[in-house]
């Protein structure tokens, strides 16, 4: 149990004891105003009747000069209108009762004495000396009725109920506001301990899911790396060209599904960097018809209908192709007995509701369908319907990450046995694609017209080494640098690089984007093309216009953005220093 002081100290119990001093203080204040009223009241009365004295005197000294008794009865009967007075007299020098008034009680007594005040319970009684000038002519007697005990203490009574009511309401509005005070008090702490064990809940499923994640992660990559792994033992085993050449392309599959793994997981995150272009959603699609026909069975078809003059759009393509992908695996698991996915490609003007003009890509299956519960956690991170190690629960996942990074959005639409229908909708572009998407993924330049020098910049031995070969193969002449600040000391000491190629997470106080900016702000004439895994900066740099090319990639698309990038700076004047 708490001390005493501390439970009164609690607003449970302040509260009320408050209000009771409250109405105390109340209680006594009224009992001193009416102390006060009473006083001033009877000071009010004497005055009162000291007036009326006078003017009875002032008016009786005529008829008690001329000892005219019938005129004195006048002046005492008038008295009457005034329903304090209660009896009066009018006495000669000697003191007799010449004339006289009576309302109720006694009468004035038959002689007078000239004397003080005189007062009772409920009457004042004045005796005053009637004259002129100096001349004593008589004297009169006033009796005069003031208020009762009784009714002095039935308002004293009455105003002491009054104040007491109005405490016990005092008292009863502070009990009621302590109660208050006190439920909102327990109120706060419920809600304090519900939010704490929310927080706990949260954080139990943030393990579970993360330890979810980290298995079928673990599980994909595991097998990954066994195929790699287990393909090059093999391929030290044999001389057979042909197995060779079916052993490389086994692990050239399995490096290419880690590569889209480690997508899917920096889409979900919505921390993959985004290399967006303005392309046409036809050409794109038609150029991933190799793709989807290897990822899906026979016994699927996959029809394209879009609609003319399509709207462009601005997104990333190889991010668009990952959340095409996903859908269509997952159309296919749907559809065990084959069947058919169609892709609809459709305007979709600014309607009340929308931000603005969208591209609709439609993507519906014949499969089985999902049942009701199951469609509500379809985009939920982690969340599969397959069987343990056979998914991550990242697909349709990735499809929502890219559709919000692209400034869109998607959803589900199915029911059981009726298949589902997929609703991709994308910001329309107002600018216009450069060249066609096919024309862009089918041009991958084998070399160079002449041996230009490359500034490689990167901190990794094994990557380094790698990279410089690749380089090397496409017919360049390779300098490597370890950090960002020996690529400036090689850049002040030989000016006759043609291109920068730099990882974008360097040792030091100086990223690859640092770098990049720093060359773009003294050597505007020097391309730079940054590349990495994974970095915060990278949306950063595709933002102002710096080339990115995504690790891990191949060498046909080193080429291509190292051609496209020396082919960009030589349409400009480049200005040696």
């Amino acid at each position: 149990m708490a001390p005493i002081w501390e439970r009164l100290s609690r607003p449970v119990t302040r509260t009320p004891r408050v209000a009771i001093g409250v109405s105390i203080a109340l209680l006594l204040a009224s009992l001193a105003l009416g102390v006060m009223s009473q006083n001033a009241r009877r000071a009010e009365t004497l005055d009162q009747a000291q007036v009326q004295a006078d003017i009875l005197a002032g008016s009786l000294a005529a008829p008690l000069a001329f000892n005219d008794i019938g005129a004195a009865h006048e002046y005492l009967n008038a008295l009457g209108a005034n329903p304090a007075v209660e009896a009066a007299g009018a006495y000669d020098l000697s003191g007799r009762l010449v004339a006289s008034f009576r309302r109720a009680g006694d009468g004035p007594p038959p002689t007078n004495t000239v004397g003080a005040l005189t007062a009772t319970t409920g009457e004042l009684t004045l005796r005053k000396l009637v004259k002129q000038g100096t001349t004593g002519l008589g004297s009169i007697y006033l009796r005069i009725r003031v208020e009762s005990l009784l009714h002095r203490e039935l308002r004293y009574l009455g105003i002491g109920i009054v104040m007491i009511m109005a405490s016990l309401l005092i008292a009863a509005l502070g009990a009621s506001h302590a109660s208050l005070t006190e439920a909102h008090r327990k109120l706060q702490e419920q809600i304090e301990e519900r939010e704490k064990a929310e927080e706990a809940l949260r954080q139990a499923q943030k393990m579970e899911a993360m330890g979810q994640l980290t298995g079928g992660v673990a599980h994909d990559f595991n097998n990954l790396l066994m195929v790699a792994s287990s393909g090059l033992d093999l391929m030290d085993r044999t001389s057979d060209p042909i197995r060779r050449d079916r052993l490389k392309q086994g692990i050239r599959q399995a490096i290419d599904r880690g590569a889209d793994l480690t997508q899917q997981l920096l889409a979900f995150s919505r921390k993959s960097p985004q290399k967006t272009e303005v392309v046409n959603l036809p050409d794109l699609i038609a150029g991933m018809r190799d793709v989807l026909d290897r990822s899906l069975r026979e016994d699927i078809k996959v029809s394209v209908e879009a609609q003319d003059g399509l709207w462009p759009v601005e997104i990333d393509p190889a991010q668009f192709e990952v959340a095409v992908l996903n859908v269509a695996i997952n159309a296919r698991d749907a559809m065990p007995n084959g069947g058919v996915i169609a892709v609809r490609l459709e305007n979709a003007p600014c309607d009340e509701g929308q931000p603005g003009d969208m591209v609709r890509i439609t993507v519906t299956d014949s499969g089985h369908g999902m049942a009701p519960e199951l469609l509500n956690r379809a985009f939920e991170p982690f969340f599969t319907t397959k069987g343990v190690g056979q998914g991550t629960g990242l697909g349709l996942s990735q499809v929502y990450g890219f559709a919000r990074a692209s400034g869109g959005d998607v959803k589900i639409e199915s029911e059981l046995g009726e298949g589902a229908e997929v609703t991709l909708r994308l910001p329309r572009s107002e600018k216009t694609p450069a060249v066609t998407t096919i024309a862009r993924r089918r041009s991958f330049p084998k070399g160079v017209d002449r041996k230009c020098r490359i500034l490689l910049v990167e901190d990794d031995e094994r990557v380094a080494e790698l990279v410089s070969e690749m380089l090397r193969e496409l017919g360049y002449d390779v300098t490597r640098a370890p950090s960002a600040a020996t690529a400036l000391e090689a850049l002040r000491l030989e000016h006759a690089f043609d291109l920068v190629f730099s990882d974008m997470v360097m040792p030091g106080d100086m990223s690859g984007l640092d770098l990049a900016r720093k060359i773009v702000r003294e050597r505007p004439d020097l391309p730079v093309v940054l590349s990495t895994g994974y970095s915060s900066s990278a949306a950063d740099a595709t933002a102002e216009g710096i080339r990115l090319l995504l690790k891990p990639y191949r060498i046909e698309a080193l080429a291509a953005e190292l051609s496209a990038a020396l082919n960009d700076a030589a349409r400009r004047p480049r200005t040696r220093h």
